[in-house]
């Protein structure tokens, strides 16, 4: 087992001390601190960065915090904290972007639909900020897309999840033929696999807007595949310039 490094061990107890204050304060903390729709009142700039230390419960927050130590604690060893910790947030960022973009979709796809259905933009924007929908709205999108509308706007993203799956990333173009396994996955499969597999899944649950389990999702899953393609990409482009083999120390 590969001792903790110590960029890895410093963002551990970020995530535990962020998760453990905002379990004190309640909902001010997330209002504050977890990434809203950037046309929404709450969304704030430092939001893109703040979220990636806020989780929504035990399990949420374990699952994180393990894989960042089994892939982070490697990646660190072999770049150096400084490289590691530019990879680490760049991938949270760029999952934060195309979270953002795909909300952006969804909710000005309904948007439009209900100003050519008669519905004011200004009285939409008013009913949202306040946290409520007109049920008439329905009529025009349909149950489905209502909420993919409403959720867009207002559910608020948490999760170092996205730049998990950029450590994710990084491993399998590393490490291709090394067997990785889940809990519920037990038969190891080679990374080369795993990681596409997985992103393909949450490309396919993200899409259909429902979860792995049945019913509504709750996951943010373009938050996931943002933060695979901005993790393929970097890697990509420092095996094309060399760069893997300098640490920033």
């Amino acid at each position: 087992m590969m001792q903790i490094t110590p960029t890895v061990k410093q963002l551990l107890i970020i995530n535990v001390l962020f998760f453990i204050g905002a379990e004190l304060v309640g909902a001010p903390a997330y209002d504050i601190l977890s990434l809203f729709y950037f046309e929404n009142a709450k969304f704030q700039g430092w939001q893109p960065i703040t979220h990636m230390f806020m989780h929504g419960g035990l399990m949420h927050i374990f699952f994180n915090m393990f894989a960042l130590y089994s892939f982070g604690s490697l990646l660190e060893h072999i770049w150096g904290g400084k490289k590691f910790l530019f990879f680490y947030i760049s991938c949270g960022l760029g999952a934060a972007l195309l979270h953002t973009g795909v909300n952006y979709y969804f909710f000005h796809d309904g948007l439009d639909q209900l100003i050519n259905a008669g519905f004011k933009r200004e009285d939409i924007f008013s009913l949202l900020n306040q946290g409520q929908i007109d049920t008439r709205w329905a009529e025009t999108l349909g149950t489905d897309s209502l909420n993919r509308f409403g959720g867009s706007f207002a559910s608020p993203a948490v999760g170092a999840s996205g730049a998990i799956y950029g450590l994710l990333g990084a491993f399998a173009f590393m490490a291709p033929n090394a067997e990785l396994a889940l809990m519920f996955i037990p038969i190891p499969i080679k990374a080369k696999y795993f990681v596409p597999g997985l992103l393909c899944l949450d490309l396919f649950l993200g899409v259909s807007g429902k979860s792995i389990f049945g019913g509504a999702g709750g996951i943010a899953h373009f938050a996931h595949i943002g933060g695979a393609i901005i993790g393929f990409l970097m890697m990509w482009y420092w095996k094309k310039n060399d760069m893997n083999k300098h640490r920033w120390n």
